[in-house]
């Protein structure tokens, strides 16, 4: 793709000045390498038999890899992380102000008269989003070191909720004091302009890049080097098909995605019916999962990368254990609400933490495709997330099915399936969940 633009020249440069160089420093460098190697090799070799090979595979390759300099804000790939923001940010405002003034163009008199409800709106996002991630993950496979994919990845990901927020709270008012064709102006036109941006910042790989720090270049390329080159055409399908970590990924990311979208689609209807909130007066009390979400995300980027960086644990028992608290905690909250009683303050506050919780699965599973198959995760992020958004099809539609029947009885029910399902996945996730390089998606494996 094209280059990058001027603001981040000077950053660029700043980075590169203060990488050092030398014959000097490349053999300080060697030799503490050579070091980390030996310890890594003294921790191998006292490991039990039985945790051995496991031992081996998801701790070498990231204990060996020690980053020889700390994550520069002003670095290509730190600034590619702030362009994928702001585009999953436009996104994402384009997708809710859409749905917003499709509702204004219908009732022009009452343009908020849409009660919170975005299952009707959020339909024509689910062909967009089934595009940008995959392509973001294949960026990602070849910028993001092993411990810094967590954060690099979550801050990019923070922008698709705080694009729905500003949006919920910036179309209603423009529809209301402009009228609804400025909301398709306005967004539309400031898409239009980051579209620009997008192909004059972006590249390809950092090989590409004009004006990366030769550094940072070859810091990037030496620790992604094991990983192999880009698939091409050639998919090994059938051992896709057989593979447990995927399976469990999948199944993962359809269940939370179930508990996901019934929350946020859902959530202001129950909170309507049952609370008797009025949503059109308290726009910001709807709008507080969307800031816990994107926080989270963040939070739990650089919670387990530290965490990696300081091999508390390894790959896979980071992305379990972050998997574990964004599925298990808000199927809790979940069962909790329907025995809270008439305390709306404390549903309120447990629905919100059940959708700011769920975030910290952006450092378990949402990632973990670049851990097993890096060379392939762009593929395997659409394959998952179309599980995901049929689970995000069919969540609204089954609460309305219970709700129709019986108002309080189908709320707690539409509450204990989600908890359900989400328990479901957590327990076959944990059980068949890894956090190596698989071998049908080595780069040798291809080529035989």
């Amino acid at each position: 793709m094209p280059g990058v633009t001027a603001w981040l020249l000077p950053c660029l440069l700043v980075f590169e000045i203060r990488v050092p160089a030398g014959p000097d420093v490349n053999l300080r460098r060697s030799r503490q390498q050579h070091r980390r190697q030996e310890r890594m090799q003294r921790h191998v070799d006292n490991t039990q038999a039985g945790d051995g090979m496991e031992a081996e595979q998801d701790e070498a390759p990231l204990l060996a890899q020690q980053p020889s300099s700390r994550t520069e804000l002003c670095s290509a790939r730190c600034g590619l992380a702030l362009i994928l923001h702001v585009s999953l940010f436009m996104a994402y405002a384009l997708r809710v102000s859409l749905s917003i003034a499709i509702v204004a163009m219908t009732n022009s008199s009452h343009p908020h008269n849409w009660s919170g409800s975005a299952p009707h709106g959020s339909y024509p996002g689910f062909a967009q989003e089934g595009v940008i991630f995959p392509a973001q993950y294949t960026l990602w496979a070849k910028w993001a070191p092993p411990l810094e994919r967590s954060r690099l990845m979550n801050v990019a990901d923070a922008g698709c909720t705080f694009g729905t927020f500003v949006a919920l709270l910036v179309a209603g008012i423009i529809c209301q004091s402009l009228g609804w064709p400025f909301v398709f102006y306005i967004f539309g036109g400031v898409g239009c302009a980051w579209c620009l941006c997008w192909f004059l910042l972006v590249y390809e790989d950092p090989a590409h890049h004009p004006w990366i720090s030769a550094g940072e270049q070859e810091y990037i390329v030496s620790l992604l080097a094991h990983q192999g080159s880009s698939h091409g055409r050639s998919l090994p399908l059938v051992a896709m098909a057989k593979s447990l970590p995927l399976w469990a990924i999948t199944i993962a990311c359809f269940c939370t995605d179930w508990l996901f979208y019934m929350l946020l689609t859902s959530m202001p209807t129950f909170m309507s019916n049952i609370l008797h909130f009025d949503l059109r007066e308290n726009g910001l009390l709807s709008s507080l999962p969307y800031i816990g979400n994107g926080l989270g995300h963040i939070l739990a980027g650089l919670l387990a990368d530290f965490l990696l960086a300081r091999q508390v644990l390894g790959t896979a028992t980071i992305r379990k254990l972050f998997s574990a608290l964004g599925m298990l905690l808000p199927a809790i909250f979940l069962v909790a609400v329907p025995y809270i009683g008439c305390s709306s303050t404390v549903v309120v506050v447990l629905l919100t933490l059940a959708l700011t919780i769920i975030s910290m699965t952006g450092a378990g599973i949402n990632i973990n495709h670049i851990d097993i198959a890096p060379r392939y995760a762009g593929f395997l992020l659409g394959i998952t997330n179309t599980f995901g958004i049929v689970a995000g099809i069919i969540a609204p539609t089954a609460v309305g099915l219970l709700v129709s029947q019986d108002l309080q009885t189908g709320w707690r029910n539409a509450f204990f399936i989600s908890a359900a399902l989400n328990l479901f996945g957590l327990i076959f996730y944990i059980a068949f969940g890894s956090g190596t390089i698989q071998d049908w998606a080595r780069e040798d494996a291809a080529v035989q």
